[in-house]
């Protein structure tokens, strides 16, 4: 399990860095008149490669599933820094199509992840249905800014965009959003109900 770990903490570290690394040489930004492909292959990306290895690897699957689920509930909290998407609208840095779900949604997930933390250490009967409705919403959450952000974008596809400036999701500090925090977090969504789906089919 050791060693499992390292394992993992060595790749989180390098995909931040090379995440850092290209979001710093601009490859994560659109121009006008291309859709912005680096950036969801970036938030998607990830996703795919868990599902090809999961798929593949006993490990993996091992691991996973022994990690702590109260611990990845409790990560959820941390989505609370999605309130930072309504300072940028309040400053005019962002467009309230996406600044609005996007924040409000992540606000509310991070706001109710420890109560359901206390649910499940305190053992409440409905505890499993509260974790899988947490996920549940925090991935619609997810799908819904990465939507409304890309539609709202400056790129070729950025249909519903206002016209004004605004704060780019492509470029650092923000780009770290969209290509690392809400992948990982998303990975997270899964693994949790990964291991509700195998604890309701055991005996």
């Amino acid at each position: 399990m050791k060693a499992s770990s390292a394992v993992v903490g060595a790749v989180l570290a390098g995909w931040f860095l090379v995440v850092l690394v290209a979001g710093r040489a601009g490859w994560f930004e659109a121009a006008a008149s291309q859709p912005p492909l680096a950036l969801l292959v970036a938030v998607f990306g990830p996703l795919l490669v868990f599902t090809l290895v999961h798929r593949a690897s006993d490990a993996l699957r091992r691991f996973v599933l022994g990690l702590d689920l109260r611990l990845l509930t409790a990560m959820q909290a941390w989505r609370v820094i999605g309130v930072m998407f309504l300072a940028l609208y309040a400053l005019g840095l962002l467009p309230g199509l996406f600044a609005w779900p996007a924040g409000v949604g992540d606000v509310a997930v991070g706001l109710a992840a420890p109560f359901v933390v206390l649910a499940m250490v305190r053992g409440a009967p409905a505890w499993r249905a509260r974790v899988a409705w947490l996920n549940i919403a925090g991935l619609i959450d997810f799908a819904g800014a990465i939507a409304t952000g890309v539609l709202t974008s400056t790129s070729s596809v950025g249909f519903l965009a206002s016209g004004v400036s605004r704060a780019s999701l492509g470029a650092l500090p923000l780009s770290l959003v969209p290509t690392f925090a809400v992948p990982l977090w998303t990975l997270m969504h899964v693994i949790s109900l990964l291991q509700l789906r195998r604890a309701s089919a055991s005996p």
